[in-house]
């Protein structure tokens, strides 16, 4: 399961115009979810999200976490995250997990977020999205928790 995390000041999803999620300071995290990806990929993807050191402390270092500093979460899906993208001049999508396997974790991922975090907002699996955002630093991170093979 792959999480591409941007420290934000304010971010917001759309579908159709209309406002789906939105957070003011925190994460927006672009989820991925791979062939071979389960609950236990899932918990720990969280875990590293809620707790990943992004957020300066009073030195200026990245030593306070999403959890530290109370901010908003906000998970987008993104399948095309999953692609591989070694060879040729198009990306395959092979390693993506099918659309059923992919919203089953996805939603999952948000409901255990909410029971431990708040405020979390979230886009729309397999919606057409427009993602708005403004990085503060920029400050963006590429987490990977494998699956078991």
């Amino acid at each position: 399961m792959i999480g591409l995390l941007q420290r934000v000041s304010e971010a917001r999803v759309a579908v159709d115009g209309d406002i789906v999620g939105e957070i003011n300071a925190g994460l927006l995290v672009l989820i991925g979810v791979e062939r071979g990806d389960r609950e236990a990929q899932m918990h720990r993807l969280l875990d590293r999200l809620l707790s990943y050191r992004v957020f300066a402390d009073a030195e200026g270092k990245m030593n306070r976490s999403l959890r530290d500093i109370g901010g908003g979460l906000l998970l987008v899906p993104q399948f095309t995250l999953a692609a591989d993208t070694r060879k040729g001049m198009r990306p395959s999508f092979t390693p993506a997990a099918p659309p059923e396997d992919g919203e089953k974790l996805f939603n999952a991922l948000i409901v255990q977020a909410r029971q431990q975090h708040t405020p979390v907002a979230t886009g729309r699996f397999g919606a057409h999205m427009q993602v708005s955002l403004t990085n503060d630093g920029p400050v963006t991170f590429w987490l990977r928790v494998a699956p078991d093979v």
